[in-house]
C-alpha cells in the first residue's frame, strides 16, 4: 500500500504529504473506523471513544519507530515540510473541539452534539489548508544534506498507470477495513467476559491493534524513502480519526456520545495533543542527530506514551 501510494503521489503530482496525509491515511484509517462506529452503533460508548483514542496515541509512539528505523538523521528533519507542519497543527486544532465538548454541559439535537458537524467542516477546510501549503508554501524549510525532499519521480511511473494504481490500492484499502470490524466483535467479549475495562481494551488493545497498518505502512514508505509520506500518513491518519469521533457521536443513538464516556478519554486525547505538540516543535527546531541517531522529540513521545499507558495498565 505504501508503495503504491508513494507512485500515485509521483503520477499524480499530488504530492508525499498529501498523499500520505489524505488517501494513504484514510485507508489505514479503515479498521479503526470499522471497529469504532461498531462498538458505537451497539452502545459501547467507552469502548468504541478509548479505541479512536488508544489509536491516535500509539499512532504518535510508532512514528518514534519510524524514527528508529530510518538510520541516516533525525527523521523529523530529514521529512520536514511545510504540509507536514500544517497538518500537525491541524491535529491538535480538531482534536480540542471533542475535548472541548466533553468538559461543556450535555447539549444535542437528535441525538448529535453541535461539535460533530463543526469537526467535519474542520476537517475539509483543514485538508485545503494543507494542500495550499503544498501547491503555494509561504515558507520552505531550509535544506540540508540531511533533508529528503518530496520531489516527484516522473521516470519511475509504472505501466498500470493512475487507474491501475488507484485500483490496486483500494483494493489493499478494502483488506483493511474487514479486520477492523472482526477485532472490535472480539474486543466487546473480551470486555464482557474478563476484569478489563472498556477503557483498557479499546485503548491498550484494539487501539494498538487497528493502528498496526499505520506503522507497516511508516516503515514500509521510510525504507523507500518517501519519508513526507511516512509522516503525512500519521498525522493525516490521526486527523481522519478526529472525524471517526464524529462519525461515532452520529451513531450512537443514546445521546451525545461525548458524554457517555468517561475522563480517561480526556486524558488520553490531552496526551495525544502533548506528543503532536512535541513532534511540532521537533518540525520547527529540525535537530539533525539524537543520541543514538534518535530524535529527542522522538524520545519523548515514547516516555509520554509508555507513561500513560503504565497510568493505565496500574
Amino acid at each position: 500500500m505504501s508503495i503504491t501510494a508513494d507512485r500515485l503521489a509521483d503520477v499524480t503530482g499530488m504530492g508525499e504529504a498529501m498523499m500520505g496525509g489524505l488517501f494513504l491515511a484514510g485507508a489505514t484509517s479503515l479498521p479503526d473506523f470499522a471497529a469504532t462506529l461498531t462498538a458505537a452503533v451497539d452502545g459501547y460508548a467507552e469502548l468504541a471513544m478509548s479505541n479512536i483514542m488508544g489509536s491516535m496515541a500509539v499512532n504518535l509512539a510508532f512514528l518514534g519507530i519510524g524514527d528508529m528505523v530510518y538510520r541516516k538523521a533525525n527523521l523529523e528533519h530529514a521529512a520536514a515540510s511545510s504540509s507536514n507542519l500544517t497538518l500537525a497543527a491541524l491535529l491538535i486544532t480538531l482534536l480540542s473541539l471533542p475535548l472541548i465538548a466533553m468538559v461543556t454541559p450535555p447539549v444535542f439535537f437528535w441525538g448529535i452534539h453541535p461539535v460533530t458537524p463543526v469537526l467535519l467542516a474542520g476537517y475539509v477546510l483543514g485538508y485545503y489548508a494543507v494542500r495550499g501549503a503544498h501547491t503555494r508554501p509561504m515558507w520552505t524549510p531550509r535544506h540540508t544534506a540531511q533533508t529528503v525532499e518530496d520531489v516527484p519521480e516522473r521516470g519511475s511511473q509504472t505501466t498500470q498507470g493512475a487507474a491501475g494504481l488507484w485500483a490496486h490500492f483500494s483494493l489493499l484499502a478494502a483488506g483493511t477495513a474487514v479486520s477492523g470490524w472482526a477485532l472490535m466483535h472480539a474486543a466487546k467479549t473480551i470486555a464482557l467476559q474478563t476484569p478489563l475495562s472498556e477503557t483498557a481494551v479499546g485503548a491498550l488493545f484494539t487501539g494498538v491493534a487497528t493502528s498496526l497498518p499505520e506503522l507497516v505502512t511508516t516503515i514500509a514508505a521510510i525504507r523507500v524513502g518517501a519519508l513526507t509520506l511516512a509522516v503525512g500518513n500519521i498525522l493525516g491518519t490521526n486527523c481522519f480519526n478526529t472525524t471517526v469521533i464524529a462519525a461515532a457521536d452520529i451513531v450512537y443513538r443514546d445521546g451525545s456520545i461525548y458524554h457517555a464516556v468517561t475522563s480517561q478519554q480526556v486524558l488520553w486525547g490531552l496526551v495525544t495533543i502533548l506528543m503532536t505538540g512535541i513532534l511540532l516543535m521537533g518540525f520547527v527546531y529540525r535537530e539533525r542527530y539524537g543520541i543514538g541517531r534518535i530524535g529527542l522529540e522522538s524520545l519523548i513521545m515514547l516516555l509520554v506514551y509508555a507513561g500513560l499507558v503504565a497510568s493505565v495498565a496500574l
